[in-house]
């Protein structure tokens, strides 16, 4: 069968060259002197390159597939109050948009911009941003979108990942991580459709082109206490002491590799460890979907499984966030039983059981 007449093949292939895009304004944004950082309600940090990044992917969704419903994490309040910042994003959008590979501008009738969609002015970027405001997951196809995942990992030269997801009544088809800073120089760009695998290709400056791809699979360990822990870094995101006890259940003493954002997912796939522990610092705390519908899907397709800390599966419908799962835990299938028996014990000790959510 040929490629294109897969299932999802124009989803996959537009959400890999909007990512792709996304990624060459997030390292302009990384390399300028200038990132607007602006500190969010729940003082998480947002920058240029956040704003800008969904305002260029939303184009291209909204150009392809007008009829689609699309959840994103920001929202253009922030540059609607403040005119200098909207001026500063608007700026880093259009250089994307209106440049080519040589870094030189190009009119819009030779653009490859023309099918990604353009953005004509601020208010229609502000526009464009605010179309992520959907909040029912689990009814038609709705994209999922973290810009900048990681967006502390961006600001200091760490790992980020630009996450696009698409459910289709709740259930992810389609995932595409564009990790900048991992793997070879220039980064990977890792993308996977459910029943298709997981491949992994280049990140390209060209975002009209897409490099060939390579298929990847997870590492095949059959034993727990082979496996080294994919950790994140910011400690109010995961309960570092808790996974050290998880650790010791397994048998597990390698050295934990820490990295921001959904980064960890590709990484998994990608063989750089075998197990990804988000277990929460409170059980207030409720994740949100755009931070785990193309990383799962990623790994799923590269012969992994994901659950949540109490061995069920991550329910996709119940809006913005999980409201009926508590922590994530990914890991090679091979070892799955083990893991959640083990995560799950602990999860009862600390937490208590899940009849407590």
């Amino acid at each position: 069968m040929a490629t294109s007449s897969l299932p999802f093949a124009q989803e996959r292939r537009i959400a890999e060259l909007a990512v792709q895009r996304a990624a060459v304004l997030s390292k302009a944004v990384y390399n300028s002197k200038v990132k607007g950082t602006v500190e969010k309600s729940d003082n998480s940090p947002v920058t240029i390159a956040d704003f800008g990044a969904q305002a260029l992917i939303f184009a291209s969704l909204h150009k392809n597939f007008p009829n689609d419903n699309i959840i994103g994490e920001e929202d253009s309040g922030d540059l609607r109050s403040n005119q200098e910042l909207a001026s500063l994003v608007f700026k880093a959008v259009t250089e994307v948009i209106y440049s080519n590979t040589t870094g030189q501008s190009s009119s819009s009738e030779s653009n490859p911009s023309n099918e990604l969609g353009v953005i004509n002015d601020e208010t229609e970027m502000l526009d464009v941003i605010d179309r992520g405001r959907c909040t029912d997951s689990g009814k038609g196809r709705v994209w999922a979108l973290d810009p900048i995942d990681g967006t502390k990992g961006f600001l200091r030269g760490g790992q980020y990942a630009i996450a696009l997801g698409l459910l289709v009544d709740g259930v992810v088809q389609v995932g595409v991580l564009g990790c900048p800073n991992l793997g070879q120089d220039g980064g990977v760009l890792v993308s996977a459709v459910r029943g298709q695998g997981t491949v992994v290709r280049p990140l390209s400056s060209n975002f009209s082109t897409l490099p060939d791809p390579s298929k990847v699979t997870m590492n095949p360990i059959t034993t727990p206490s082979d496996a080294t822990f994919c950790e994140g870094v910011e400690t109010g995101h995961s309960n570092h002491d808790i996974q050290a006890k998880i650790a010791a259940g397994l048998g597990i003493t390698k050295p934990s590799v820490r990295y921001d954002s959904q980064a960890k997912y590709a990484a998994l796939a990608l063989g750089e460890a075998e197990i990804y522990l988000r277990l929460p610092s409170s059980m207030k705390y409720e994740e949100k979907i755009w931070d785990h519908a193309a990383g799962s899907l990623v790994v799923e397709e590269a012969g992994g499984a994901v659950f949540d800390m109490y061995g069920d599966k991550l329910d996709f419908t119940t809006g913005r966030t999980f409201k009926r799962n508590k922590g994530v835990i990914v890991m090679p299938k091979a070892i799955q039983e083990d893991v959640v028996r083990v995560v799950g014990e602990v999860a009862v000790e600390f937490y208590g059981g899940k009849s407590s959510l």
